[in-house]
């Protein structure tokens, strides 16, 4: 097949790489790309969110499958225009999409059908979410109903910090705003792929989503992510696939809006076992970077069944090994950030045993290569455990010579704090 992926992030390089190893793959186009991806694939460029440009090229080139990897154009519906155009593409529609789309819709949907999530209240007005944030005890988590980029989340210890929150996300992502209970417990993140009746769960992962060491600092994207995830027992996944993914899934069916595609369930694992926190439609970045070098099976047979409705006959093997993805990125993340600064020594860091770097922003100029952007590198390792996958990467990440750059150094502790104990 000739297969289009869209993205230009560290999770579409990892797809890339993935994809590219497929032998049903003859041909692998990108759509912006990266430098990184430019080493696997033939990048484009064309916007992800160009959904004109995305659907004009596919036709031109005889895409027979489009795999898109970020939020912003599912949401957008270039799902739907694809296959309106007759390409086969990795879903979810625009409609399905709703689940990252719009936090008030799921906790809705949580409600109506009893899937356990922290309780919550939605305001479409900033006075009454004020007064509300005013009135109530702390902590509370506030966020921005719609697409944030990982940014519209707020913990929240007092009513002041509530309030400026509010405002923030009110003027920076527009109207809507959720106010959820503070849950106790640990966040853990669920894969799985579905072809709308169908749930093939994948490998767990944990993220680490603030932006320093001791899990201090602003919100970010991630920075950086491990498979598996001790928290994320055999009994948590199970209960997350019949209690949260697979009933939700069942009501969207029922609603005459099919899910199909990857679906990501955000866990709090709390004493009363899993909670949601929130719905992604792809994959997460960068627990995307772990779970790919996991993979042992073909992933565009995987994609391509959930596409078809075949996922019935499938099964995925996973390796028994361990991997850690290190975020590296421009300082100043997730705040304004300089771009253009040179990285070296990606050539000596990619001989360690067990690594695979991947580029999230990167750009090539004479050879040499420059940040472009806040996330730019993912430096990922496999290991026979969490530490020495750790060990691995952090090995490869101090010989990366880019004083522009830094990472957290503490990527894993929750796995490894117990066993040190």
């Amino acid at each position: 097949m000739n297969v289009l992926l869209v993205g230009s992030g560290g999770r579409e390089h990892a797809l890339a790489w993935a994809l590219a190893a497929s032998p049903i793959v003859s041909r692998l186009y990108c759509a912006p790309g990266n430098a990184g991806i430019a080493e696997v694939a033939d990048c484009v460029p064309i916007s992800a969110t160009d959904l004109d440009g995305l659907v004009a090229f596919a036709r031109e080139k005889k895409i027979a499958f489009a795999v898109i990897g970020p939020e912003a154009p599912l949401v957008a519906g270039l799902w739907d225009r694809l296959e309106a155009a007759g390409i086969k593409a990795l879903g979810p529609s625009a409609a399905g999409a709703r689940l990252e789309g719009s936090k008030g819709f799921v906790k809705e949907l949580c409600r109506e059908h009893g899937i356990p999530t922290a309780d919550y209240a939605r305001f479409d007005e900033l006075d009454a979410a004020i007064d509300y944030v005013t009135a109530h005890k702390h902590p509370l988590v506030v966020k921005a109903d719609g697409l944030a980029q990982g940014k519209g989340v707020v913990v929240s210890d007092n009513a002041a910090t509530s309030r400026a929150a509010i405002a923030r996300m009110w003027e920076a992502f527009g109207p809507g705003i959720i106010v959820e209970e503070f849950l106790e417990g640990e966040e853990a993140s669920f894969f799985a792929l579905t072809d709308g009746e169908n749930v093939l769960p994948l490998a767990g992962a944990q993220d680490h989503k603030r932006a320093f060491d001791g899990d201090e600092g602003p919100n970010t994207g991630g920075m950086g992510a491990y498979s598996p995830a001790p928290v994320l027992t055999a009994e948590v996944a199970e209960q997350t696939l019949t209690r949260i993914v697979k009933p939700t899934i069942a009501a969207l069916a029922a609603r005459g809006t099919p899910y199909m595609g990857v679906i990501y369930a955000g866990l709090m694992i709390t004493k009363d076992g899993p909670k949601l926190i929130e719905y992604n439609c792809r994959f997460g970045d960068p627990e995307c970077q772990a779970l790919m070098v996991r993979l042992k099976s073909d992933l565009a047979t995987a994609l391509l069944a959930a596409r078809d409705g075949m996922l019935g006959n499938l099964d995925l093997r996973w390796r028994d090994d361990a991997a850690l993805t290190v975020v590296m990125a421009a300082k100043g993340y997730p705040g304004a950030t300089k771009k253009g600064s040179e990285i070296r020594g990606l050539d000596e860091a990619a001989k360690v045993e067990g690594v695979q770097i991947f580029h999230a922003a990167t750009e090539r100029r004479d050879g040499r290569l420059f940040a472009a952007g806040g996330r730019v590198l993912n430096v990922t390792a496999l290991g026979r455990s969490v530490a020495e996958a750790r060990a691995r990467a952090y090995q490869a990440v101090d010989l990366i010579d880019w004083p522009e750059g830094f990472c957290r150094r503490d990527i894993g502790w929750r796995a490894l704090e117990p066993r040190l104990a």
